[in-house]
């Protein structure tokens, strides 16, 4: 099962109304040089909730900005306006998005479910844990941190794969084991501008 065949917790009206923010913060933020300012209230209920997203910008097939956040520490309306801003603006692996690059732009969004903490022996059986597909995955080593979204088994088909490009997004060797690790998996409902 990939992440997006899961089943989907919020509706099609729900993604569209996600998706039409995240674009009118990126318009505001091309204004404003500021996130589209949200009032959870004007939005259902289930958008008013508490929820940890992620917003993924590309130009065909090229990524242009990726920025969100693993904790659920705000409305969802709101928290999807800031990372739709910062993915355009603020990712440092970027230029800040241009006015004519805007309407080229396809969004994405992942919602994230909340974290789940895994329990392992070793790597083989942190590994045998990770369900492909399925898991994003954080992987915590000191004060190093890094995630890989669901969506990324697009791209990386084997756990070893994955855990090995999770690892050196932390900053660690491909190689590195200790008894200190630790990793959280989470899901994410998958919404693209293409709905």
């Amino acid at each position: 099962m990939s992440s997006n065949e899961a089943s989907s917790e919020f509706s099609p009206e729900n993604h569209r109304t996600l998706i039409s923010i995240a674009s009118a913060s990126i318009d505001h933020g091309l204004a404003e040089r500021t996130a589209l300012p949200v009032i959870p209230q004007d939005y259902p209920e289930r958008l008013q909730q508490p929820r940890a997203s992620f917003v993924t910008l590309r130009i065909g097939e090229r990524l242009r900005g990726c920025m969100g956040s693993l904790e659920a520490t705000e409305p969802l309306v709101v928290n999807v306006a800031k990372n739709a801003y910062s993915a355009a603006f603020r990712d440092p692996r970027f230029a800040p998005l241009a006015r004519e690059e805007f309407a080229g732009i396809g969004i994405h969004l992942s919602l994230l479910s909340r974290p789940e903490p895994l329990r392992f022996e070793s790597e083989g059986d942190l590994l045998a844990q990770i369900q492909p597909g399925v898991h994003g995955v954080t992987l915590i080593e000191g004060n190093r941190r890094a995630t890989l979204l669901p969506a990324v088994w697009d791209s990386i088909r084997e756990p070893r794969e994955f855990l090995a490009h999770l690892k050196r997004k932390a900053g660690l060797a491909e190689g590195y084991w200790s008894n200190t690790i630790r990793a959280e998996c989470y899901t994410a409902e998958s919404i693209g501008a293409d709905e």
